[in-house]
């Protein structure tokens, strides 16, 4: 491999980092509004909803992925291998984002057909897009003190998307949308795919790849499967990657009902009327009079915020005591206070606020620590076959990302049809519907039961996985010293 220089400029670090932002305009918005679009803008039953969001999703995982990781894996350019495919897939991916959360008016066989029609091609672009700049984090540089620092700034980027998301988008769109959901998302969405085809051009423009395999390197797609199926820490990280996302894609889609149908409307604007009136007389006013959106978003700001706090955290933890155990330490912990939401009532808004604020930091401390870890496996590979093959690596990863997004997004209308939620057809109002009691029971199992058990399975799963401290230093050592030769 070319042996350069492995220290990364800073301005490469936030380049990098932007991509991420880009594409987390996208996928917070897939976590946190497709259920919530599909049933409550678009009019569609959850019961259709769910099985567009877990077929459509698992296409998306087992199929799109590794294809595009196996092409990736062998592209070539005067660009390398990875940053060729965020140039070209760029434009397509935000104009997919833009059709898919757009509400033409067909009859509802013609809304499911364009629904999944819409859905499959995001799910597409995105796997051409993200998976390689997910790949390019492993060929940047060998040094994975380098990597930490990357993912920490990587993940900084990616809280900006999701603070916007799960803090302003929803206000927003009822402020632009004057009411109107469908108008309101479609414009705001109309924004974030402009700003998210600067931000990726930007990451191709500002990178490089360092990690270049020579030709005596090069595998066979069989070679390169074989050596995964025999890579223990792969078969971990992908099923921990898959648990990881239920669990997000749960918890991320269901707040947004919890708050509509479980939180006392009273209670949360006592907590939140004096924060509404300080942001009111500094000009931030588009939260509007609506109790519900403003706590909604605040809700996530405590949790966004502190989550910040925590990937400040990270780095530093993560060198000293390695990856793995601070990855499996905190997310332990931070899993009790997901857990902790099923015995708030529904007026205990403040033990609500302060669960998420405690969830968010030691989460936060994960976040730049999981992807780190999938490019520790490649070195892994690497080191034990004398082959690299990253891309293909990642888009394990990304299989396990889609599939988790796909089975969590699709619970969460599956399990709230189970309660017996009503869906918003053409013919009725949002707010002329009554929902059932046991909805309420519903989104409060979601936020906290349901969400919690695949994170506490991911945590035994790290038991099991072996690339500890010591045997970081050991591969990034012998790595670097192959590569002098």
């Amino acid at each position: 491999m070319n042996l350069q220089s492995q220290k990364i400029s800073l301005i490469e670090k936030i380049g990098y980092s932007l991509g991420d932002l880009a594409a987390n305009l996208v996928f917070q918005t897939l976590i946190t509004y497709l259920a919530f679009f599909y049933t409550d803008i678009y009019g569609l039953d959850p019961k259709d909803a769910s099985l567009i969001m877990l077929v459509v999703g698992l296409i998306g995982a087992f199929a799109f992925n590794p294809v595009i990781g196996v092409l990736a894996d062998r592209t070539v350019s005067k660009w390398g291998k990875f940053r060729p495919w965020i140039l070209f897939t760029t434009i397509p991916l935000c104009a997919m984002a833009l059709l898919a959360f757009s509400t033409p008016d067909f009859s509802y066989k013609g809304k499911l057909i364009y629904a999944a029609g819409t859905y499959t091609l995001l799910l597409l672009m995105y796997a051409a897009n993200n998976l390689p700049y997910s790949a390019l984090s492993g060929v940047i540089t060998g040094s994975m003190k380098e990597r930490n620092s990357i993912s920490s700034i990587r993940f900084v980027a990616v809280l900006f998307a999701q603070f916007f998301v799960q803090v302003f988008m929803l206000p927003i769109i009822e402020y632009v949308g004057g009411g109107d959901k469908a108008a309101g998302i479609e414009e705001v969405i109309t924004w974030m795919a402009a700003i998210g085809t600067i931000l990726l051009l930007i990451t191709f423009f500002t990178t490089k790849e360092r990690i270049v395999p020579t030709l005596e390197q090069k595998s066979s797609l069989k070679e390169d499967l074989l050596d995964l199926s025999k890579n223990r820490p792969w078969i971990i990280m992908l099923v921990a990657t898959i648990l990881v996302f239920i669990t997000l894609s749960i918890k991320g889609g269901s707040y947004v009902y919890y708050f509509n149908y479980y939180v006392d409307e009273g209670a949360l604007t006592k907590l939140i009327s004096p924060i509404l009136d300080f942001m009111n007389a500094i000009g931030i006013n588009f939260f509007g009079s609506d109790p519900v959106s403003a706590g909604f978003g605040l809700f996530n700001a405590g949790g966004i915020i502190f989550m910040l706090i925590g990937i400040g955290f990270s780095k530093k933890l993560a060198d000293k005591y390695g990856k793995r155990d601070v990855f499996g330490v905190s997310l332990f912990i931070s899993t009790l206070f997901v857990l902790a939401f099923v015995f708030f009532p529904p007026k205990g808004v403040l033990l609500m606020f302060g669960s998420q604020i405690l969830h968010g930091f030691f989460y936060g401390i994960t976040t730049p620590l999981l992807w780190a870890m999938i490019a520790d496996v490649a070195d892994y590979s690497e080191w034990k076959n004398n082959r690299r093959a990253t891309a293909i690596i990642f888009s394990a990863m990304m299989v396990g990302l889609k599939a988790g997004l796909a089975i969590g997004g699709s619970l969460v209308a599956w399990i709230l049809g189970l309660y017996g939620y009503i869906h918003v057809d053409a013919s009725k109002a949002a707010q002329e519907l009554i929902q059932p009691e046991t909805v309420t029971m519903g989104a409060k199992m979601l936020v906290s039961v349901f969400a919690s058990i695949p994170f506490f399975i991911s945590v035994g799963m790290l038991f099991f996985y072996k690339i500890n401290k010591t045997m970081e230093l050991q591969i990034e050592t012998d790595l670097k010293n192959r590569r002098i030769k």
